[in-house]
């Protein structure tokens, strides 16, 4: 298997570098939901950037849900949509490849089997669709440094990004064939929760575990910038090769 050079931060478009700026500023200023921003005049002198390239990257946030665009009145920040149950985490939801390049790690990825069947009962009900519609399902082992970290089972309904069925994703981020879908999918929060248990046989031998090693078991349910559901991922990690962090805020 082909392990991709990760491509570096600074080799993104400027307004996605901008919108990432911004993002970090009003997320460090904890703005309230509603509140106004300086016009793209005064944002443009703020970052030395053209208004050109400004207006791209409110687009940006936009599309991310932080901001909304106010008629002749210029740009506010959007009010958090609020997760459907739980206590999902609200923000930029980040695959495992954007973590990776967050990271500085080269990231691969082994697909075990992907296709098309029919979505469950249960399934439906919690990505929001019918029983029997078109689910895109997909097991596959990721790699860090060219070291198994966890197995994963994705289930999407297919409606939401239809190239998933013919997207070799060996090679392809599961995120941003969905960021490309028409409308654009963007995982903005999720329900999360993770759990230590025992590994199963087929576990072990799928994530080379030998001796007492248990694995962290995470469930997602992750929504788009609508708050409507669209991925349920389980996630097996290897309990020695993975750390779970979070922030907790009032």
């Amino acid at each position: 298997m082909e392990t991709r050079p990760l491509v570096g931060p600074d080799a993104l478009p400027l307004y996605l570098r901008l919108a990432d700026r911004i993002e970090e500023d009003l997320r460090a200023v904890n703005g309230a939901d509603g509140a106004r921003l300086p016009s793209e005049r005064q944002l443009a002198e703020r970052y030395d950037a053209s208004r050109v390239t400004i207006r791209a990257a409110l687009a940006e946030l936009r599309e991310r849900g932080l901001l909304v665009s106010l008629p002749a009145r210029g740009w506010a920040i959007a009010a958090a949509p609020k997760p459907r149950g739980g206590t999902g985490t609200a923000g930029r939801v980040l695959g495992f490849t954007d973590l990776a390049q967050q990271r500085g790690l080269t990231m691969r990825s082994r697909v075990l089997s992907s296709g098309v069947r029919p979505a469950t009962v249960r399934e439906a009900e919690l990505l929001n669709t019918v029983a029997g519609a078109d689910l895109f399902e997909m097991f596959r082992l990721r790699y860090l440094n060219n070291m198994v970290i966890a197995l994963e089972h994705n289930r999407l309904p297919l409606a939401v990004a239809p190239a998933m069925a013919t997207t070799d994703f060996t090679v392809r981020s599961l995120y941003d064939v969905l960021r490309e879908a028409s409308p654009t999918q963007r995982p903005h929060y999720a329900d999360y929760s993770v759990e230590a248990r025992i590994a199963t046989d087929d576990e072990r031998a799928k994530l080379e575990i030998t001796g007492p090693v248990p694995i962290l078991a995470a469930t997602q349910l992750t929504f788009n910038q609508e708050a409507a559901p669209i991925e349920l991922t389980i996630q097996a990690y290897r309990g020695d090769r993975y750390t779970f962090r979070a922030s907790i805020t009032d």
